[in-house]
Order: structure tokens, then sequence, then C-alpha cells
């Protein structure tokens, strides 16, 4: 049996689906279906009866993709709580049994929970807006290309 450590885990432990081999490094793990693999942990993580420990937590929050920053505005936290609560393992009964839901409905395809997670995790990164005037008046498009090196010029106000 391997002891799977990933993401901090301590208490996850693999009876197959691995392969050891010698590399010039020394000894090397090889998972099979990693992806596969990170669903049924997740999944046994939602059901386990106890509550969550901080890297627990982590993992499920880390598996939707979603930042400490994110997951916190979503719970009503800073970034700064959740970073707390997965360093000390003192996760309020609350957001475990929040994470775990919005873990479910992500994972069993809901599109509203996906899209509400992608919305969040977008905050995080900046996004542009460039105007560009047509034939048929202004249109925007999105970028998340830095944009801050390109021509700044003071926007000319009209008057009245």
């Amino acid at each position: 049996m391997y002891h799977y450590t990933d993401g901090g885990l301590r208490n996850i432990w693999l009876a197959n689906g691995y392969e050891r081999m010698e590399t010039p490094y020394g000894m090397a793990i090889t998972i099979q279906d990693l992806p596969g693999l990170s669903r049924a942990i997740c999944k046994a993580l939602i059901r386990k009866s106890s509550k969550l420990t901080g890297a627990e937590f982590r993992y499920l929050r880390q598996a939707m993709l979603m930042s400490q920053a994110s997951l916190g505005r979503t719970l009503g936290r800073t970034d700064q709580a959740i970073a707390g609560w997965e360093k000390n393992s003192k996760v309020p009964k609350f957001a475990d049994q929040m994470l775990r839901v919005f873990y479910a409905a992500h994972a069993d395809g809901n599109e509203q929970v996906k899209n509400i997670v992608h919305a969040l995790n977008d905050v995080e990164r900046t996004i542009h807006f460039v105007m560009t005037e047509t034939k048929q008046g202004w249109q925007s498009k999105i970028s998340e290309v830095d944009l801050s090196e390109q021509d700044d010029c003071e926007p000319i106000s009209q008057s009245a």
C-alpha cells in the first residue's frame, strides 16, 4: 500500500492504481488516473461523518480551483480567515457543511454552481474590456492580457 499525502492529506492509502519505479533520482510513484483519484478522494471527504480537517478543507477548495479569497467572499469571510482554518484545522461547522454541499453540486455538474465558481475565480484575474468603435457602434471584447504597457493617454472630455 502507498501512503498518499498530496495536498497535506495524512489519511489516504492507495491499495492499487499506482506504480513504483526507480529513476536516476530515486524511487518515484506514478498514479494511473490522478484526476479520477482526486474526485474519489473529494467524494469520500464530503461523505465522512466527522468534521473536515484543515488539510481536507483545503483539498476540497483546491479541487474546485478556488482561491482562499474567492471562498472567503462566498462564505462572508476574509482570505486570512480561510487560511487560518486550513492551517489550524479549526474549520467552523457552517463552513465545513457549505464547502461539502458546494463541492457535491459542483462535482455533480450543476451548471449554476460551476458558473458561480468560475465567476468567483475570475474575480482574481485582471480583466480588461477593450473597446473598439465599429460602423455598428462601440463593441467590447474581454482581454486578460496585461495592457499596462499600451499607450496611456488622458481621456478627452467632451464639452457640452
